[in-house]
């Protein structure tokens, strides 16, 4: 048997691996391993609890009457129950997580460490302003430098993530138009390879949605644009580097052309990390652009969540950003909560409270512990990672735009896989056979079956080698004919292929006890 080029025995057909199965159903250390709910246990618990002291003859019709249907576990049972789940998942602790459009980097263990401190970890938001200044002063330095940052005069704090942002954004926009008496201004523009939560987001606030094209660069056609600034345009949003991964070389006249007609510039800011600390926003003419906290500088933001995506807003933006803004007085920092004063403009509140202070800290972690050189170099890493992907695998796959540099991603379409019965989701299937979560698949939609790959600035080169080795040996397999490898992908997987179709369309939300499933006994009756 001889060695393929990632270091692992090859096999001469990918179905050959089907040839023994364990009679435990696992394979070697990797344990097969139940729903919770079906491994039983209804009639024990692992831990003592002491009979009740009172009867619960004051809970009228309260009392439950039914089992819980929780199932009791050993701690060793719990334990292993769930690091045997996680044995299951892919993870950036594990391997390179090459998701487009994502940025799913190494999270420094020294924000966490930090995140815990008391103080931090255990604040509760009606504390007494007294007593939480040295939590509104990480917010007010952290709010400084991301001024700093993006060249921008004020900020908004309390958005969650990148579409709340948006949110954020296109609100602040539109009460600065109701104020100036442009409420006719309702409709929005949007690129054809935007963020789908673009167009969603300016729906959500009820405007219109006009796409702009796109040219065969992978930019918008500012021809297309300059058309469509018609007097009852309010915004557009435009992100940069865009979704193809490409700098918008025109930005500057997107922003002239865009306040001429009398709208504001959103930026969609989810991919700053491949230019914070190399451009500011503010430079560039952007009014208002979310900050992807947990993208940019590097907090947990798998399973959707947590995050953070403040908002930076130009100085016309700046009198209409949501409450609460910290500011100083004689007796420390406070927190500006209601519409009066300097915040009388405001256009309300994003969320209850003041945002999510664990992703504030470690966030700010971050940048102390990076410094301006080292956000800087963030950037260029960033950069210098995808375009040396981009060289490598383009000897066997098709870049989506080739000529000259990529930004922080590198873009691939299907072109190369044409005659070969193999599609990109058979060719991402088959990655996973290889250890590697697949890229991102089938976006931007203007690239036909893209394969959209971020490797992020903190993927050292044998990291990136030993990616680009495994996909170029299996570019090398699908032209060679091996269709079977890929169809059937994944054969190493804990679970096969799923009908992904069903699942989306009827999900499995809720275990039920089936025919041989042992159920808990129903209470006594009292």
């Amino acid at each position: 048997m001889s060695m393929s080029s990632v270091g692992r025995p090859t096999q001469p057909n990918a179905a050959a691996s089907e040839g023994f199965t364990s009679l435990t159903g696992g394979r070697g250390l990797l344990q097969d391993e139940p729903l919770l709910f079906e491994l039983g246990g209804w009639d024990k618990t692992g831990v003592d609890l002491d009979p009740p002291e009172h009867d619960a003859s004051d809970l009228g019709d309260l009392v439950r009457r039914e089992p819980i249907g929780l199932p009791g576990l050993s701690e060793p049972e719990t334990l292993r129950h769930y690091v045997r789940l996680s044995q299951k998942n892919h993870a950036i602790d594990l391997a390179l997580y090459p998701l487009g459009s994502c940025t799913m980097k190494h999270n420094p263990r020294l924000n966490e460490k930090v995140a815990r401190l008391a103080g931090f970890a255990d604040l509760h938001p009606l504390q007494p302003q007294s007593t939480t200044q040295g939590a509104l002063e990480l917010m007010d330095r952290l709010a400084h430098w991301l001024k700093t940052l993006t060249g921008m005069p004020a900020i908004a704090l309390t958005p969650k993530a990148g579409a709340h942002g948006e949110l954020c954004g296109l609100l602040t926009i539109k009460a600065a138009h109701e104020a100036a008496g442009h409420g006719h201004r309702r409709r929005v523009l949007v690129p054809t390879s935007a963020h789908g939560t673009n167009p969603a987001t300016a729906a959500f606030v009820g405007y219109s949605v006009t796409e702009i094209a796109q040219t065969e660069d992978g930019r918008v056609d500012l021809a297309d644009l300059a058309a469509k600034l018609t007097p009852d345009v309010a915004a557009i949003m435009v992100t940069n580097p865009n979704t193809c991964g490409l700098f918008e070389c025109d930005i500057l006249e997107i922003s002239r052309l865009t306040h001429e007609a009398g709208a504001y510039f959103y930026c969609d800011g989810a991919n700053f990390n491949a230019i914070v600390g190399k451009v500011r926003p503010g430079d560039l003419g952007v009014d208002a652009m979310h900050i992807n906290l947990h993208k940019t500088f590097s907090t947990p933001h798998g399973g959707g969540g947590p995050g953070a995506g403040p908002v930076v807003l130009s100085q016309a933006l700046a009198p209409f950003a949501p409450a609460p803004w910290i500011v100083h007085g004689p007796d420390g920092l406070k927190l500006v909560e209601e519409a009066t004063d300097e915040a009388a403009q405001a256009f309300g509140r994003m969320c209850a409270f003041q945002g999510q202070m664990g992703m504030f800290v470690r966030a700010y972690a971050y940048m102390r512990s990076h410094g301006s050189d080292g956000l800087r170099q963030v950037a260029e890493d960033a950069v210098l990672n995808a375009n040396y992907i981009k060289a490598r695998l383009s000897a066997e796959m098709t870049p989506a735009f080739p000529d000259g540099p990529c930004m922080h991603e590198a873009l691939f379409d299907d072109t190369w896989l044409e005659g070969t019965g193999i599609t990109t989701l058979d060719f991402a299937k088959a990655m996973i056979d290889e250890g590697f979560h697949p890229m991102t698949m089938y976006f931007p939609l203007v690239v036909h079956g893209a394969m959209l790959i971020e490797p992020t600035e903190t993927e050292s080169r044998r990291e990136l080698d030993r990616f680009c080795e495994a996909l170029l040996a299996l570019a090398k397999a699908a032209k060679a004919g091996e269709v079977e490898r890929f169809t059937g992908a994944p054969y190493l997987a804990p679970l096969r292929r799923l009908d992904e179709t069903l699942a989306a369309r009827k999900p499995k939300l809720t275990w039920r006890p089936g025919p041989t499933t042992v159920a808990p006994a129903p209470l006594a009756a009292e």
